[in-house]
């Protein structure tokens, strides 16, 4: 497993546990004792330094490779997946996945950013930056599920939309506006989760929902700290600083009612012990369905957009 520098404490105890299990294995000497007081040192030591933890660390947490992907909480939560492709109009954008399926026994329409494990796959899907494409596919796949009265979940996982010439030939902006647009009247309940990285208009385009959730360990912003920090400082160098400023993670995005709850994750992030962040993911669909079921089409749309309106309204004094 790859660590990070803040993780140094716990990797070096890692180690140590790694060492005294292979002595066991060796069956010459009885280290049970050690190896037991090892796993509660760890388990306190991961305790203390994932209290402590800032907003640019949470922001590579979010991008460790890995990290539960899209499809990987597809093939873990859903059943009967159907993959739906294209946009009827260019192409099939890889970037974005898309299909109906079951959860808890509850037919849905998932859509998600997918970026890929190795070189390869990340080329395949272009990092999870999507096209034009990619959202008018996200949007066709939303029109066909408000037909068959089916709830959307989306799943953000993006360092932002693809910035190249050709994207923006093809009306990027347009693109991610008019998915804004409809999103916001769709008569169907929508639940947004960031399961990774939320960056700028490219998280947008299929994060405007009923509720919008982001797993403890990710981060939500118009711009990556990198990008913010070369724009203010001209370089890389400050993309702490910057991860503080924008006011990025879970809890601060709760905290401005940005969003509408955080998904607790294992101890390490989702990464560690992908098996509870999917029995959690599960539980939260299934409550945030529950509800949004009880309530009527007009009172839906009403309340989406009046909590969309509401944001970025302050009062000075």
């Amino acid at each position: 497993m790859a660590y990070f520098d803040f993780e140094k404490p716990i990797e070096e105890l890692e180690e140590q546990l790694h060492d005294l299990n292979k002595t066991q294995e060796k069956g010459k000497v009885d280290v049970s004792k050690s190896i037991a007081e090892l796993l509660v040192k760890i388990e306190e030591t991961k305790k203390e330094v994932y209290s402590k933890l800032n907003g640019w660390q949470r922001v590579q947490i979010s991008r460790h490779a890995d990290r539960p992907y899209t499809l990987d909480y597809i093939e873990n939560c859903f059943e009967n997946f159907i993959e739906l492709h294209g946009d009827r109009n260019v192409k099939d954008d890889k970037a974005i996945v898309g299909g109906f399926a079951t959860i808890n026994g509850q037919a849905v329409m998932v859509i998600g950013h997918q970026k890929g494990r190795n070189t390869k796959q990340r080329q395949f899907r272009n990092f999870g930056m999507p096209n034009p494409e990619g959202y008018r596919k996200a949007l066709r796949l939303m029109k066909l599920a408000e037909k068959f009265n089916k709830p959307i979940i989306t799943l953000i996982d993006t360092p932002g939309a693809s910035p190249g010439l050709e994207a923006e030939e093809r009306g990027q902006g347009e693109a991610i506006a008019k998915n804004l647009m409809e999103m916001s009247v769709l008569k169907v309940p929508v639940i947004c989760i960031v399961i990774g990285e939320g960056a700028s208009g490219g998280a947008l385009g299929i994060g405007v929902g009923d509720r919008v959730m982001m797993l403890e360990n990710t981060w939500y912003s118009v711009i990556s700290p990198e990008s913010c920090s070369s724009i203010l400082w001209r370089s890389w160098e400050h993309k702490e600083k910057a991860a503080e400023a924008l006011k990025l993670t879970a809890t601060d995005m709760l905290n401005n009612k940005l969003i509408d709850g955080i998904i607790p994750e294992p101890l390490g992030g989702a990464h560690s012990n992908p098996t509870i962040i999917y029995q959690e993911f599960k539980k939260t669909i299934k409550r945030e369905l529950d509800t949004l079921s009880k309530v009527n089409v007009d009172e839906l749309i009403s309340s989406r957009i009046e909590k969309f309106s509401a944001m970025g309204d302050f009062n000075e004094n």
